[in-house]
């Protein structure tokens, strides 16, 4: 029996002894873990590079020069490139460069500014193209590696970690994005479309906005929102969305009414105006009503109403409930198909 001063388990035993001993795994140096961690990032940069591309546009509407640009990055052989909206929006012409410097015309072939993603293709054929990862399945704290083009530096790598995922933000059109990744990976201007992607070299996120000054606080849009996005908009050529046509802000709704109609939430939208023969004013909305539920979900704001008036909403009869003064009321209402934005 072992004295209360004898160790229960010896973790190596006498180098003479005869029985074998256990192995002892001992923790890489730090020069191990930065040479394993530089392989990685290096080998996934060799990887990835070709399929990443830089493009210039000319924009009427960027000012005195007319001129802007960002990156993007090859997602099917036959020279379909996803990007960001803000890249290509708007654009007279779109010039791609690839890795191995060749420039090729690219024409748009659908974008979508509340989610900030754009297709564009080029005329090339058998051309190295990456694939998506499933970004549900992402850690906080996983390698993130961003590959682009910032300030015109082509092929431009940097690393970092997933710093938080389920980040919301606003696009440029004022919709709220949800589901967005952020890194601290470095992004600058020029970065805008290009690829975040894991040590396997997929992508889990379209590098989308920096917050400046602040250092890192970069911003990517989910692979799996990309990857649907991508593959309607290489359908359709748009993002099909349904509107009720009304002017609204988020606004409280008196504790004695949610007490009296026993409300699940506290807020809801206000209707500050209608438009004209629109979906909203035809169902009989009027400014003042308080919208609290559609198709019987709870609407607490503005965002939570953008997202139940999806493109199967189109032209489909549904349930509007309201506050009007202090009674609750039901309304039907036909969304209609939101026209594409200029």
């Amino acid at each position: 029996m072992l004295s209360e001063f004898e160790p229960a388990w010896v973790p190596v035993l006498l180098a003479n002894s005869e029985e074998a001993s256990p192995t002892v795994r001992r923790p890489l140096s730090d020069h191990q873990l930065l040479d394993a961690y530089s392989e990685t990032v290096s080998g996934v940069a060799s990887e990835v590079a070709p399929a990443v591309v830089n493009i210039q546009v000319k924009n009427p509407s960027l000012g005195r020069r007319g001129e802007g640009g960002g990156s993007g990055f090859i997602i099917a052989p036959d020279g379909f490139i996803l990007t960001n909206s803000h890249v290509v929006h708007g654009a007279k012409s779109i010039e791609v460069t690839l890795h191995d410097a060749r420039t090729c015309s690219a024409a748009l072939i659908g974008d979508d500014p509340d989610t900030d993603l754009a297709v564009v293709r080029i005329d090339s054929a058998q051309l190295p193209f990456l694939t998506f990862a499933d970004s549900k399945k992402l850690r906080v704290g996983q390698i993130a590696i961003a590959i682009g083009s910032p300030y015109g530096f082509q092929q431009t790598v940097t690393a970092g970690v997933v710093s938080a995922l389920g980040r919301s933000m606003r696009a440029q059109s004022g919709r709220l994005m949800d589901d967005i990744i952020q890194t601290d990976a470095a992004l600058n201007p020029g970065n805008s479309g290009g690829p975040l992607v894991n040590s396997s070299g997929q992508v889990i996120g379209v590098n989308t906005a920096v917050i400046l000054p602040a250092q890192g606080l970069c911003f990517a849009i989910a692979a799996n929102t990309a990857q649907l996005v991508a593959a309607w908009l290489i359908r359709d050529g748009k993002i099909r969305r349904s509107y009720l046509g009304l002017a609204g802000q988020n606004a409280t709704i008196h504790p004695r009414l949610i007490r009296h109609h026993k409300l699940t939430n506290n807020q809801g939208v206000l209707v500050a105006g209608t438009e004209p023969n629109g979906p909203a004013q035809q169902s009989g909305l009027t400014e003042g009503d308080i919208i609290i539920s559609f198709k019987g979900a709870p609407i607490s704001s503005i965002d939570d109403l953008h997202r139940t008036l999806v493109g199967e909403e189109i032209g489909i009869k549904s349930t509007l409930t309201v506050i009007r003064g202090v009674e609750m009321i039901d309304l039907t209402v036909i969304p209609q198909e939101l026209p594409p934005r200029r």
